[in-house]
Parts: structure tokens; sequence; C-alpha cells
């Protein structure tokens, strides 16, 4: 299910970058295709026909009332979901610094933000990360100074798999 689980992140990437930088996290649920054609014919007229779909292909639902808050892992803490969802996928951005300075980064954490904000070496990602129930995990990450390029792979982001996954273990 890798495959299929990358094709749906790349279109929640290309959904997410379409509405521009400084987005709050997004979460959407990973629903087998034909299942959902089934489920809501309506929805065949924007959807591909389900015999043109690679077998097992995942189509992302948007979960409007998500709102991670200021700690993202604590929010999924307290999320779970019906068997009918295969997978879930969560978007967000970050701001951070170089390794080489960590060091300057002052121990209290709102100042450690203010700090990383206001850095002229700081770096804006946007992080897709994905699970599915048959253990498949990836991350797809993209840097706001270099956004032709997108980097991917399944340990990209280790911090969010597990609380990702941990939502559909219900």
């Amino acid at each position: 299910m890798t495959d299929t689980l990358i094709a749906a992140l790349l279109e929640i990437e290309r959904h997410v970058a379409h509405g521009g930088w400084d987005a709050p996290a997004r979460l959407f649920a990973l629903v087998p295709t034909a299942e959902l054609l089934a489920a809501e014919p309506s929805l065949a007229g924007q959807l591909p026909r389900s015999d043109d779909l690679p077998e097992g292909a995942l189509s992302s639902v948007e979960q409007d009332g998500f709102h991670a808050g200021d700690d993202v892992v604590d929010a999924l803490a307290h999320i779970t979901w019906p068997p009918t969802v295969a997978g879930v996928a969560l978007s967000l951005e970050r701001t951070f610094l170089p390794a080489s300075l960590e060091g300057e980064l002052p121990d209290d954490p709102d100042a450690a933000a203010t700090f990383v904000a206001a850095h002229p070496a700081r770096q804006d990602i946007r992080v897709v990360v994905g699970v599915t129930r048959d253990g498949a995990r990836h991350g797809l990450a993209r840097l706001r100074n270099n956004p032709e390029e997108l980097l991917g792979g399944a340990e990209l982001v280790p911090g969010l798999v597990e609380p990702l996954a941990a939502t559909l273990q219900a």
C-alpha cells in the first residue's frame, strides 16, 4: 500500500500548496477511493472512474474540525478513526534553524520560538506525513526557499508517524 499512500500524500501536498504558506496544521482521513465512490456516488464527477484507478487507491477527506493548537501530538492523542478509514495524513509547517545554531537557542521555549522566528538563517518547511492501517508510512517535505524540490521518505518525520499511527489503533 506504500505506492497508494505516496500518491495520496502527493495529492494532499499539491492541495495544501495551492493555499500558500503560513497555514495551520491540517488532518486528512485516507479512505479507499472505490469505497468512497460507492458510498457517495455524487463524487463520481470529481474523482477518476473506479476502473481507471490503481488497485487500493486512496482519497483524502480533510477533517475541517481539526485544530492542533500548540501541541499537534497532544491533539492527535485524542483522535480515533472508524474501521472505514484506511489511513491518516497530516500537513503542517514548521520553522527551524540549522543544527549548527542549536547551541544559541535560549532555554525558555517562548524565547526560543522568538529567536528562531527572527533569525536570518531560519528555514520554513511544510511536511505531509501519512500512515495506513497495514503499516505503510511515508513523509514528504518542501522547503519554502526551495519550492521546486520535494523530499520524501518513510522515516522523514518519525516524530509524527507514531502519533498518527496511534490514531488508527482504536
